[in-house]
C-alpha cells in the first residue's frame, strides 16, 4: 500500500515540532496534509537524500533545480507557508533540532534515512556555482560572479523582463494595472529628473546591463553617456540596440570595473541594481571612486536593495540558496549603512525613496513572463536554469511584500564648499510637469 507521503508527513511534523503546513504528493502515488493546502510534489527519494545531507534550504534548492520536487497550486501561497518553518528559522534548519540529544528525533530522523534511499547523496545540480576561491570582491572573483549572473543568455532575459531589458524596480506611478513596460520607463525618467540631467551632460551608469537607462538618458535628455558592464553579453547587446536606435555618437559602453573608470569628471552617476554585488569589504572603496569620479556639484542616483538590520550584524549570513545560484558573492546591507558610507566618502545624502512595493508588483510580472514562455525560456537556457529564476523571483516577491528585504533610491550630491548643492527646495517633485 501507498504511504509515503504519510510517512513523510508524520517524520516531518517530527523533525519540525509544527504542524506540515503543505499536502505531500510522494513518488508513490500517496498524499497527506491539508487538503486546503499547496500541494509539496516529491517526484523521486533523491530528494531526501539532498535534504538530510543539507538540511534546510540548500537542500530544498537542490532539489528544486533537479526538478525532483514541484509544487501544485499557488506557488506564492506554497512558499508563504514554508518560509515559517525553512527560511524563517535561519540560514540552515538543523539548528532548529535535536537528534542527538533526543530519542525521538533521533529515531524520526532514522526513518527519514530508511525512506531516502541508498547513499551517497546525488551531485549538485549543474547551475550551482562551483567551489570559489581567493578573497571576496577582487575584480577577477567579481567578474566570475557576474558572468554567473549575467551571461545565462540574453534570449532568456528577453523573455522575462519584456522589451525593456530593464533588470530592477520598476515604478509603479499609476497604480499596479499599468504596464510593465510603461513602469519602467517611469522609472528611467525618474531617475534622470532626479539626477537633474539636461542636454551634454556626461553621465556614468554603472552596471548599465542591456543599455536601457544610457538610452533613455541620450534619447530623452541629450545626456552624452557611458555605460559599464562586466558582462560581454550585456554590452554585446546594448552596443546593438544603441546602434539600431542611432545613439551611437552619445553613449560608450565598456567591459569595465568601476574600479577602473579614470575618465571623470562626470555630471552625473545612476548605479541601478548594482551596488548589491559591491560587498561589504569593498563598499567604502565603491563610494569613494564615484565621488572621486563626479565633478563638485555632482549627484549620485543609488537604487540598491536593503535588507533589515539584524539584531547582531556579526550573525549576518548571505542567503544560501541566492549565493549557490543566483547572485554569487551578493550582500545586501541595511538602509543606514549604506547612507552612513556614502556620508563617510563625502557625500551630502539629500533624498531617500522607499520603493519596496514597487519591486514586489515587479517580480510579480516577471514570474508571469516567465510562466506565459516557459518552454521558450527553457529552449533558451536550461530547465534547471529556469526553475532557479522562478524559485528566486517568487521568493523574492513575497521578501519584498513581507518587508523582509527593501530596495531604496538614494539621491546624493558631491557638495562643494560653498554649500550650494544644485537642487530645488522641493526635491520631490523632480521637474515633473
Amino acid at each position: 500500500m501507498a504511504d509515503a507521503a504519510l510517512r513523510l508527513t508524520t517524520l516531518a511534523e517530527e523533525l519540525l515540532g509544527a504542524p506540515l503546513p503543505v499536502r505531500i504528493r510522494a513518488w508513490d502515488g500517496s498524499e497527506s496534509g491539508p487538503r486546503d493546502a499547496p500541494t509539496l510534489i516529491i517526484r523521486n527519494r533523491r530528494a531526501l537524500r539532498r535534504l538530510l545531507w543539507k538540511p534546510g534550504e540548500l537542500g530544498l534548492a537542490r532539489a528544486w533545480v533537479a526538478g525532483e520536487i514541484d509544487v501544485e497550486g499557488d506557488l506564492y501561497a506554497a512558499l508563504d507557508r514554508l518560509a515559517g518553518i525553512i527560511w524563517e528559522r535561519g540560514a540552515d534548519a538543523k539548528d532548529a533540532v535535536h537528534p542527538v540529544r533526543d530519542p525521538r528525533m533521533r529515531a524520526a530522523a532514522r526513518g527519514l534515512v530508511r525512506i531516502a534511499g541508498p547513499w551517497p547523496p546525488p551531485a549538485p545540480p549543474a547551475e550551482e556555482i562551483r567551489r570559489r576561491t581567493g578573497a571576496l570582491h577582487t575584480k577577477r572573483r567579481d567578474k566570475a560572479a557576474i558572468s554567473h549572473h549575467y551571461d545565462v543568455g540574453n534570449d532568456f532575459y528577453a523573455l522575462v523582463l519584456g522589451p525593456s531589458m530593464v533588470y530592477s524596480c520598476a515604478y509603479w506611478d499609476a497604480g499596479p494595472g499599468f504596464g510593465l513596460e510603461d513602469a519602467q520607463r517611469d522609472k528611467l525618467d525618474l531617475i534622470c529628473r532626479k539626477l537633474g540631467l539636461k542636454e551634454g551632460d556626461r553621465l556614468l551608469d554603472v552596471g548599465c546591463g542591456w543599455g536601457s537607462m544610457a538610452m533613455h538618458a541620450a534619447r530623452e535628455y541629450g545626456a552624452r553617456v557611458t555605460g559599464i558592464t562586466l558582462s560581454r553579453e550585456q554590452a554585446a547587446f546594448a552596443r546593438k540596440r544603441i546602434a539600431e536606435e542611432g545613439l551611437t555618437d552619445r553613449i560608450e559602453i565598456r567591459v569595465q570595473d568601476y574600479r577602473d573608470v579614470r575618465d571623470g569628471p562626470y555630471d552625473a552617476i545612476s548605479s541601478i541594481g548594482m551596488a548589491e554585488h559591491v560587498g561589504s569589504v569593498q563598499y567604502r572603496a565603491y563610494a569613494d571612486d564615484l565621488y572621486r569620479l563626479l565633478k563638485p556639484g555632482g549627484r549620485l542616483l543609488n537604487h540598491q536593495i536593503a535588507r533589515r538590520p539584524e539584531r547582531d550584524e556579526s550573525g549576518y549570513r548571505v542567503d544560501a540558496f541566492i549565493d549557490s545560484y543566483v547572485f554569487p558573492d551578493g550582500e545586501l546591507a541595511p538602509l543606514g549603512r549604506t547612507l552612513a558610507t556614502l556620508e563617510e566618502a563625502g557625500f551630502e545624502a539629500r533624498d531617500v525613496e522607499s520603493i519596496r512595493e514597487h519591486y514586489a508588483l515587479t517580480l510579480r510580472r516577471w514570474v508571469a513572463n516567465l510562466e506565459e514562455h516557459w518552454a521558450e525560456a527553457v529552449r533558451s537556457t536550461s530547465a534547471g536554469r529556469a526553475r532557479v529564476w522562478r524559485l528566486y523571483m517568487a521568493a523574492s516577491a513575497l521578501s519584498f511584500e513581507r518587508n523582509r528585504i527593501g530596495v531604496n533610491q538614494i539621491l546624493a550630491v558631491k557638495t562643494p564648499e560653498s554649500g550650494a548643492s544644485g537642487l530645488p527646495l522641493r526635491t520631490r517633485l523632480w521637474g515633473a510637469a
